[in-house]
């Protein structure tokens, strides 16, 4: 078995194949991390859509909206992209489609995967176990920044990365490896490390530096969200 880290979606051709594996989509900072909190928090399912077409015209037929776009929420939307925003009060029980700018993107481009999971720091535990679970080869793809290379989301593929490579998982590329690299240098402080980042200062001059800390807290959550792609959901696994 191995494991691949994929530094932007819009490389994921050269990484898929045709083989049976486990695409761990992962947008730290904060698609992956506010899906996680939403389910977490009573959510039936989060609906992943890539355009705010699409989220406009599921808020038409009433559903509850979370959308943003470079880090601001839409105006049409009941929800930005904070984990902060998902309440169980708000989100228990419910539907809730989500489109941000990066991470639903990532989601669109792996979607006919045989295993599509969402994995983030804060539920990097269940997400280890999942990959151990199914026995497969594993992809780690990252939503990146406008299909660019960034940096949180390449520290959490490399964490789990070495974690997979340790339990037995071999590692398929060059990228795994400098991402693995990466890890090991930011692992003791990954607060300090991300604050060189772009994505962390465009979170800080929008005043969403709180989102920027839940963000790089160690399993906070136990669910794993699985793509349904029957019915084009994420839902909580088990």
């Amino acid at each position: 078995m191995t494991v691949d880290v994929c530094f932007s979606p819009a490389l994921y051709p050269y990484y898929a194949g045709d083989a049976d594996k486990v695409v761990v989509v992962t947008d730290i900072f904060r698609a992956s991390t506010t899906m996680c909190a939403a389910l977490n928090n009573g959510a039936s399912s989060v609906i992943p859509v890539a355009s705010i077409e699409e989220a406009k015209a599921y808020k038409e037929k009433g559903y509850l909206v979370g959308a943003e776009r470079n880090v601001k929420r839409c105006d049409f939307a009941d929800f930005g992209n904070s984990p902060f925003d998902y309440t169980p009060e708000k989100v228990g029980e419910k539907d809730i489609v989500f489109t941000t700018t990066n991470g639903t993107q990532a989601i669109e481009q792996a979607k006919d995967a045989s295993e599509l999971i969402i994995g983030a720091f804060v539920n990097i535990r269940a997400t280890l176990d999942f990959c151990l679970e199914q026995g497969k080869d594993v992809i780690i793809l990252c939503a990146g920044w406008n299909n660019r290379f960034n940096m949180e989301d390449t520290l959490f593929g490399g964490a789990l990365a070495a974690v997979l490579k340790f339990k037995g998982w071999q590692s398929a590329s060059d990228a795994s490896l400098i991402a693995m690299q990466m890890w090991r240098e930011a692992k003791n402080d990954i607060r300090k490390y991300v604050g060189q980042s772009e994505h962390i200062k465009r979170l800080e001059s929008n005043g969403l530096l709180k989102d920027a800390d839940y963000c790089l807290t160690l399993d906070a959550i136990d669910i794993v969200p699985v793509y349904d792609k029957a019915n084009k959901k994420l839902v909580p696994y088990g």
